[in-house]
């Protein structure tokens, strides 16, 4: 059984003096899906951006997730590993999601810090400095936060606008715009995402819910160094569900009020139908009014039954109490 709260009360890297030897260690978790032409390019763009901060006092390991691939992703990660022994590679039974692949990956870091993010280069790796830069200012969270997204789709750039807005409209918890899941997160943030128990996970606001002190770095997001984004407009559409459905129930509640604004017009029309019978006599209803009002009511009726099946979905898929994912191999490591 789940305590009521959590304590998160482990000093993080910047609070204490990190391990015996003095060096701090930073895990880039990467979940991959069909990308073996994004692989060379990522590590070699990382190490570039991350091999002078070894003078600093930081070591990196790289925990590559391979979320079901059916290119030679995984050989290509492999090879990889047998080149790098900082290299770490997860390999799943099958596709679970990206939110499933980055918890696993985040499940298997032991690091004092992570930082989750893409393979393709739109994440930019001369960001990670940054960030490591404010986590040594005290931040246990840091976010990148996109400055310009010209880059992306007339079409993507205004849903994403509009998601974020109706997300934060609609749900306690909000979570900041044009930030993605690119961020650095302390030792003390993975331990807190580690002890939350559901299994439909929108990870963007499982960051946010946690809190701990935030800072904020701007970039400018790049095009995709090669491939083509995994998230079609139907993909992108359940995945805007499930993060509203995620964290606020005002779909459920507003349909109280649908309820009875729907109830008080009809009530209002039937005190004016009964004043037209008794001032002008009986008169032949319309049937096209009648049908319009039988399919609007008809109409609000299903879209509030869809809503609650998408409450309904997400407590049937925690109730069984399946596993997240499952790993089926792992390369590299301690196992």
């Amino acid at each position: 059984m789940n305590a009521p709260f959590l304590h998160t009360d482990r000093p993080s890297a910047t609070q204490a003096e990190g391990p015996e030897n003095g060096v701090a260690t930073i895990a880039i978790v990467v979940p991959v899906h069909n990308e073996e032409d994004a692989i060379s390019p990522f590590l070699e763009a990382v190490r570039q951006n991350t091999d002078a901060l070894a003078e600093q006092g930081l070591a990196f390991e790289f925990i590559f997730v391979n979320d079901g691939s059916t290119d030679a992703t995984l050989e290509r990660l492999i090879e990889a590993q047998a080149q790098d022994p900082r290299i770490r590679v997860l390999d799943l039974s099958r596709n679970f999601g990206k939110e499933a692949a980055m918890t696993a990956g985040l499940d298997a870091c032991d690091a004092d810090a992570a930082i989750p993010m893409d393979v393709d280069l739109q994440d930019p790796p001369y960001v990670i400095p940054l960030l490591i830069e404010k986590w040594r200012e005290g931040y246990e969270v840091v976010l990148a936060k996109r400055t310009d997204r010209s880059s992306d789709g007339f079409m993507k750039k205004r849903t994403a606008s509009m998601f974020y807005r109706v997300h934060n409209y609609m749900a306690a918890q909000k979570i900041p715009h044009d930030v993605g899941d690119f961020r650095l997160i302390d030792r003390q943030v993975i331990d807190a995402l580690r002890a939350l128990p559901e299994r439909r996970r929108f990870m963007k606001g499982l960051f946010a819910w946690v809190g701990f002190n935030t800072a904020t770095v701007e970039y400018v997001r790049d095009p995709r160094l090669t491939g083509s984004s995994k998230f079609s407009g139907w993909k992108l559409w359940n995945f805007a569900l499930e993060g509203i459905t995620s964290f606020s129930s005002a779909p459920l509640e507003i349909w109280t009020y649908v309820g009875a604004t729907i109830s008080a017009f009809s009530f209002l029309y039937g005190l004016l139908i009964v004043a037209k019978t008794l001032i002008f006599g009986i008169d032949v209803p319309g049937y096209a009014s009648i049908l319009v009002s039988v399919l609007f009511l008809g109409g609000i009726q299903l879209l509030g039954i869809g809503i609650i099946g998408q409450y309904l979905g997400r407590v049937y898929a925690e109730i069984k109490q399946r596993p997240i994912y499952i790993v089926r191999r792992s390369y590299g490591g301690t196992s």
